[in-house]
């Protein structure tokens, strides 16, 4: 592969704005929450269980309802999950999570519309996905492109 002037210079804005959003307000945000959670030990406890317990649920799964401890493990992982889902930490994490996803999916959508308006750029987010696909995506129309 031959370096060129031009790749150089796609190569350094590309590194120019890797640096921008990593100095940005959201990506502070972002690590200080995910500091915020990892040094948390009630919410690392609640993480823990959750996990032991989604484990359990796995393996009841593979049964289901013919598992003898289906409902209980199936209450539990439940209550389990509303917990986690509540834990102040946990929901200041993800919102900071998410509020960094949605400005790296719309620079995704931004480049690639930028070069062709058919480049699909998959973001996991419907909005920017439908935004994206010009058509013919193989998802069977799933994605509502033409």
């Amino acid at each position: 592969m031959l370096a060129t002037l031009e790749r150089i210079e796609i190569l350094e804005k590309a590194e120019e704005l890797a640096n921008m959003i990593l100095h940005s307000d959201i990506a502070d945000n972002y690590r200080e929450c995910l500091y915020t959670l990892n040094t948390d030990p009630v919410a690392q406890k609640m993480i823990s269980e959750f996990v032991v317990c989604k484990e359990r649920y796995e393996e009841v799964q593979r049964f289901g309802k013919y598992h003898p401890n289906y409902k209980e493990i199936s209450k539990e992982i439940r209550e389990l999950k509303r917990a986690v889902d509540l834990n102040e930490t946990i929901i200041a994490f993800k919102k900071a999570e998410n509020n960094l996803q949605t400005v790296l999916d719309e620079i995704s959508v931004q480049l690639g519309t930028a070069i062709s308006e058919h480049i699909k750029v998959p973001s996991g987010n419907p909005f920017f996905d439908s935004m994206s696909c010009g058509g013919g995506c193989g998802s069977g129309g799933g994605c509502g492109c033409k």
